[in-house]
Formats: structure tokens, C-alpha cells, sequence
């Protein structure tokens, strides 16, 4: 069970509801980042309980490339994309950003 305000301790395999968020920013992402990824594949993410729920997310996007997005949900049940991370690893865990 999470904890309020605490970010969940280990890194989750990606579910169905964590596919659909990502799609849902995917266009955000590309605008922020200014690039197109072919690849764009939630691998695992974490989640903190706020006013609504934060999610971290692992995505993989083509060839050895990774990145971490903050994405939120609010209580009405609204998607954003708050903040990308780059240049990440496969193996790198996820962390609260």
C-alpha cells in the first residue's frame, strides 16, 4: 500500500494503465524534448500519492535509449506531464524527480 507523500519503494512492471498515461503524453513529451520517438514503451515506473497520484515511468524509446517522465493525475482524474528526464539506462532505477 502506498504511503501519502512517499514515493512506493521498488520499480513496478509496467501495467495496461500505465501504457494508456503514457500515450496520453506522448505528444507533450515530444514537444518538450523537441524530438519523435518510433519507440515509446512504458518498461516500469513507481508512484506517489499526492492530491491525486504521481507517477514515475521508465520508457523505452528505441535502441539502448531511456527516459523518465513525471506524469500527473489529478483527483478528476486529469493526465500532464509534469518533467522529463533523459539519457537514462536500462538498469538505471527509478527515482523521485
Amino acid at each position: 500500500m502506498p504511503i501519502c507523500g512517499g514515493i512506493n519503494e521498488q520499480d513496478k512492471e509496467a501495467t495496461q494503465e500505465v501504457h494508456d498515461l503514457i500515450k496520453k503524453v506522448q505528444e507533450s513529451v515530444h514537444s518538450k524534448l523537441n524530438a519523435t520517438f518510433n519507440v515509446f514503451e512504458a518498461v516500469s515506473y513507481r508512484t506517489q500519492v499526492v492530491a491525486g497520484r504521481n507517477y514515475f515511468i521508465k520508457v523505452h524509446v528505441g535502441d539502448d535509449k531511456y527516459i523518465h517522465l513525471r506524469v500527473y493525475q489529478n483527483l478528476q482524474q486529469e493526465i500532464s506531464l509534469h518533467s522529463v528526464q533523459e539519457n537514462k539506462t536500462k538498469e538505471e532505477p527509478i527515482s523521485y524527480f
